[in-house]
């Protein structure tokens, strides 16, 4: 299990520069007027992690699979979407099909290329998205909250739920806050969920920046990084221009082009360890002779529904996992190491999962 992340922002951003360098493709077009990508271009991208390769060549792994993810490069939003302005209806319900957003902002200076409001103000930007987003969602629920209602006077235990849930968002919305600010228990985060809202959705706020502050940012993304603290979101800083140069790069000349341009590793990188975190993801590994492959899982899953990313019938079958630690299996060079160093457990049903487990299944068929 990956995520899938929607890139969302006004036009001109540099929204599918930063698409094309994550996913190393030209497939969306990028050029200086708004509404140069109309359908939402979707990529998968491998995600990276030194792990996977340390714990091939200790176990001489023939095949090396990451686990991927994928990004949405959704058309830039304008003022008045939600009432359908530059295509909105289109882009919102391509927002709404996304795991969390990924909000490029502009926080650069470039007299060639257009600002939608005429001025570089990076705060306004966003307050602009987020208020398209929580427009779309309080006419969402006022539309709905009427047959709720119904539904709840009548003794429907769960409409008696999903109403309470919508009266503390609409509370939110009607304060010009978004929906992701609602106080919700853990046993109705699915009800939550089912709501759609798109102001909901956890937010990576990625701070586009000329070259030169690539590896600090700028007064422009410090600004964005202050709003995403106080609001409980992520922020990284991250040059459009400077990644779309090194996609193209063969991969032994990446290292050098990133220490010359003053970088220790691509944009890419930190966007994801900031889209793990956001979204409290972890990978643990499967690691063999003939592949060493890296499975993406929510913190905090169990034995079962770990295996059950891999099959189904691992799942429905599980007995236990032989475990190792991927500090256990790097110092002691293996599974055999491991096991003679009594560094391997087997684990049952009610094991949650830590990040960098190695595992391997026992499952009925």
């Amino acid at each position: 299990m990956g995520f899938k992340c929607g890139i969302v922002g006004l036009p001109n951003v540099g929204k599918s520069t930063l698409f094309n360098a994550l996913t190393q493709t030209a497939a969306a077009q990028a050029a200086n007027y708004p509404f140069c990508t109309i359908e939402p271009n979707v990529g998968d991208v491998a995600v990276p992690d030194d792990r996977l390769t340390t714990l091939a060549a200790i176990a001489h792994s023939k095949d090396i699979i990451p686990t991927r993810l994928t990004f949405v490069d959704i058309a830039g939003l304008v003022r008045g979407a939600s009432k359908g302005e530059g295509l909105g209806n289109q882009f919102l319900g391509n927002i709404r099909e996304c795991d969390a957003i990924a909000h490029v902002v502009r926080c650069f200076e470039d007299s060639d290329i257009t600002h939608v409001a005429g001025k570089i103000a990076p705060i306004d930007d966003i307050e602009t998205i987020e208020t398209e987003l929580m427009l779309a969602d309080l006419e969402s629920l006022e539309k709905r909250v009427g047959n709720i209602e119904k539904k709840a006077k009548g003794g429907d235990k769960e409409a008696k739920e999903i109403l309470e849930l919508v009266n503390r968002c609409l509370v939110l919305l009607r304060e010009g806050k978004p929906a992701r600010l609602a106080e919700v228990r853990p046993e109705e985060r699915k009800l939550f969920a089912s709501l759609g809202l798109l102001s909901a959705k956890p937010v990576l706020y990625v701070c586009n920046v000329e070259e030169a502050s690539a590896d600090k940012g700028n007064s422009f993304s410090a600004a964005v990084a202050a709003r995403a603290a106080e609001e409980g979101a992520v922020a990284v800083v991250v040059s459009a221009k400077i990644e779309s140069e090194i996609a193209i790069l063969p991969p032994e000349d990446q290292k050098d082009y990133l220490e010359a341009v003053g970088l220790e590793e691509p944009g890419l990188n930190r966007v994801i360890r900031a889209g793990y975190g956001l979204l409290g993801l972890i990978t643990y590994f499967t690691v063999g002779p003939k592949e060493a492959r890296a499975w993406t899982i929510p913190a905090g899953t169990k034995g079962p529904q770990a295996a059950g990313v891999i099959h189904t019938d691992f799942e429905k079958g599980f007995i236990r996992a032989e475990t190792i630690a991927y500090p256990d299996y790097v110092t002691h060079q293996g599974e055999t190491g491991a096991r003679e160093a009594g560094k391997f457990r087997l684990e049952g049903k009610d094991y949650v999962v830590a990040d960098g487990d190695i595992l391997h299944f026992r499952f009925a068929t």
